[in-house]
């Protein structure tokens, strides 16, 4: 690339802030094509370099690249980068950066670092010349050495590319030129520019390329003709001599330094010109000249990959282009021409022999066209077990069932295993892919392979709610009541993920509807703890027993009234489930729903003749519980239930609700409790009240509800424990945040103090 100066405006900074916000920008620019359309325009990047980066997917890869070229590049590009070009193409991210800059200078307060100059800064000298610059290659060492034999032969011409030329001098110059007159050339370029253009925007050098004229060539080139000009159709001379197929004229050009890689308008190397023309000895020479120069870089048979240009690769391929030669990104031409789904050109490179390598199957997948790795398959030799067998999980994974069945046929391992210790068919089941699952059967897969926890292919197709799948393996006989490690069968796995639809046809092959696991849970017991009413309907239709109870002795009921899931409850009630069953602590599903408030399931409990009175291990009726959580509802419910009767029901501690109500501070359920009839002075089995129990939690609300209760008994303030100790002294031995507050109350209410 070119890179002008100005004496007038020097900023080494530009790098500096592309660096600083290269995060920001590459997130930032949104359509990168757009952005690289506007740098070659502006002469900062070549139409090569737009290749380049369209090797990379994805937009921020696509960024980070374009911003590392320029950083390379240099000061100038990376200034001209920012404007005009991001200012076109990114308006808002461009004031994003100017702002940042501006902030900048006036935090450093240094003129030598203004760094918003390259932002402002309209560069007449780049902008006039930026045609040239738009030709711009990075030289050899052969043209280095060609030019600076012609600058010691030649006068100093005008800088800059040329502009079109109409008068009468030009139209016989190049009409001498195209005539092959050289003594005409040498009498008429006297006072004319040897860059002279038409109105095609040809120079002398398209003019004697097209027309095969080395004399006038050498000439022209001896006097500084530029090599890499291009006409209104983007074409450089050696663009023309290769489409005519004049090979010593392209010999010469290639002797010079002109560019092959060039592309005109259309897309469009010399190589390509001289293909579409059969010029097979320009094709050769161009081959041959590759090699020698471009050893290990992006090539033509790559260029042909990737726009899957498969009558060129057979071209190249047949003048010698070698088959397996890698770029600078180490990808060969098959890698190509697989990333993008270029088809026809893979088939072209496979028949020739091109060796297909392990990452080729992963970027088959990730690319657009999987069918791509078919015609991997059916037109590679024999692929080694190291990249047959990921992509035999890889198409099932895709459920790319004729890509399986290729593979399967090819020789793939149909029961392999992968890093999970799954083989394709359980992967199949897993992920539901019922294409791929019925290939793999048919091909004779072995589904009595369980998974590191015993699952079986049914339980996965279960799993994954694949009805067909799971017909598949019933009518394949796979025994319908194995169990993985948890001891789950398939009809487990059926309630736990509420695959309802799967009961039936699991029952109907012989599942056992009451089968229970390790914990002694059956596929009920699951669906009620899981809230799977569909599931739950389903096995109750198939006779499952509601009150079948697991290792802690808890039966379906007792875990859809934990949940509160009336509608559940409901379902196993309406089929004879027990609302008094005990589990191992004596727990009912009614201590269950009052601990957790569900007030609905108390309900609904206590219609199906839920006991009030039962209660747990601990002596605990559902009251008790009720009153532990301040529940006012729910007491109300089970005291009108109960007529009342349940209200100083005691545990093992001999504890009425009242003293659990106190004891947790609940002062308005105190108050419920006293205005229904509690008894304000019954004794636990350590002699305390329930104002004793107020104090020694420090429960001040709860001491004076009790305290200030006037109808009926009042509590009694001298009543002493077991311990011979009145709620006062209680107060006074128990610290509790409120204890000097309850005990100036106390003595108060006992005139000891005013």
């Amino acid at each position: 690339m070119i890179m002008h100066s100005s004496s007038l405006f020097t900023n080494p900074y530009a790098i500096e802030v592309l660096r600083t916000k290269k995060e920001e920008l590459v997130e930032g620019i949104n359509d990168p094509d757009h952005l690289l359309n506007c740098l070659i325009e502006n002469g900062i990047f070549t139409p090569e370099k737009k290749v380049v980066v369209s090797f990379y997917r994805t937009r921020t890869e696509k960024n980070a690249r374009v911003l590392d070229i320029l950083i390379a590049q240099g000061e100038r590009a990376c200034r001209l980068f920012f404007y005009p070009c991001l200012k076109q193409v990114e308006p808002r991210l461009y004031s994003k950066m100017r702002k940042y800059v501006s902030d900048v200078n006036e935090s450093i307060g240094d003129a030598r670092r203004q760094l918003v100059g390259y932002l402002l800064e309209k560069d007449k000298v780049w902008f006039e010349n930026s045609s040239e610059r738009h030709q711009g290659k990075k030289e050899s060492p052969r043209k280095k050495k060609q030019e600076k034999i012609q600058k010691k032969r030649r006068k100093p011409q005008v800088s800059g590319a040329a502009k079109p030329r109409k008068d009468h001098a030009d139209v016989d110059i190049f009409d001498a030129v195209a005539k092959g007159c050289l003594s005409g050339l040498e009498k008429t370029l006297k006072d004319s520019d040897v860059n002279a253009q038409n109105s095609s925007s040809e120079t002398l050098l398209h003019v004697a390329a097209a027309n095969g004229h080395l004399p006038i060539m050498e000439y022209l080139i001896s006097k500084g003709a530029k090599m890499d000009v291009k006409d209104k159709k983007g074409r450089t001379p050696l663009h023309r001599a290769a489409e005519r197929g004049h090979g010593e004229a392209v010999k010469v050009l290639l002797q010079c330094g002109a560019y092959m890689y060039s592309l005109d308008m259309e897309g469009k190397t010399p190589l390509h010109l001289s293909a579409q023309n059969n010029h097979s000895h320009i094709l050769k020479m161009l081959l041959k000249e590759e090699a020698d120069r471009y050893r290990n870089q992006h090539n033509f048979l790559h260029m042909a990959a990737l726009k899957d240009e498969s009558s060129l690769a057979k071209m190249l391929l047949e003048a010698g282009a070698s088959i397996d030669g890698k770029d600078e990104r180490g990808q060969t031409g098959l890698s190509y021409a697989v990333s993008q789904g270029s088809e026809n050109t893979a088939k072209v490179l496979l028949e020739a022999g091109a060796r297909v390598e392990s990452n080729m199957v992963e970027s088959a997948f990730n690319s657009n066209h999987p069918s791509i790795f078919k015609i991997l398959l059916e037109y590679s030799k024999d692929l080694p077990p190291d990249i047959m067998e990921p992509a035999l999980f890889r198409a099932v994974q895709g459920n790319l069932h004729d890509i399986v069945a290729a593979l399967i046929d090819r020789g793939a391992d149909i029961n392999a295993y992968n890093a999970t210790l799954y083989t394709p068919l359980l992967l199949a089941c897993e992920t539901g892919k019922a294409e791929s699952a019925k290939v793999l059967m048919e091909k004779g897969a072995n589904f009595g392979i369980k998974t590191p926890g015993s699952d079986t292919a049914l339980h996965l197709a279960v799993q994954a709610g694949a009805a067909s799948i799971a017909n598949l393996l019933l009518c394949k006989g796979l025994e319908v009541n194995l169990v993985n490690q948890a001891g789950e069968t398939p009809l487990h796995v059926a309630a736990l993920h509420n695959k309802g639809a799967l009961v039936g046809p699991l029952v109907n092959a012989g599942a056992k509807v009451n089968a229970v696991t390790k914990e002694f849970a059956t596929p009920l017991h699951i669906a009620s703890q899981r809230g799977n009413i569909d599931v739950a309907q389903q096995l109750l239709h198939h006779k499952a027993n509601a009150n079948v109870k697991d290792k802690q002795a808890k039966s379906p009921l007792h875990f859809a009234a934990e949940r509160g899931d009336k509608t559940m409850v409901e379902l196993l009630l309406s089929a004879n489930a027990d609302p008094n069953a005990q589990d191992k602590e004596k727990k009912t599903p009614l201590h269950a729903a009052a601990g957790r408030g569900h007030l609905s399931i108390v309900k609904a409990l206590l219609a199906k003749k839920g006991r009030l009175g039962a209660k747990d291990m601990d002596g605990c009726t559902p009251m008790h519980y009720a009153a532990s959580k301040g529940d006012i509802e729910m007491v109300k419910i089970l005291l009108t239930s109960g007529k009342y009767k349940n209200i100083d029901d005691r545990n093992v501690w001999r504890k009425t609700p009242l003293h659990i109500a106190s004891e947790y501070g609940h002062s308005h359920l105190i108050n419920l409790l006293l205005s229904s009839g509690a008894a304000i002075n019954a004794l636990d089995s350590s002699k305390e009240t329930p104002l004793h129990c107020a104090c020694k939690a420090g429960h001040f609300n709860a001491v004076n509800s009790l305290v200030n209760w006037s109808q009926g008994e009042k509590a009694n303030l001298l009543a002493a424990d077991s311990l011979k100790k009145t709620p006062l002294q209680v107060a006074e031995f128990n610290e509790t945040e409120s204890q000097a507050q309850i005990v100036t109350f106390l003595k108060k209410k006992m005139l000891i103090t005013k």
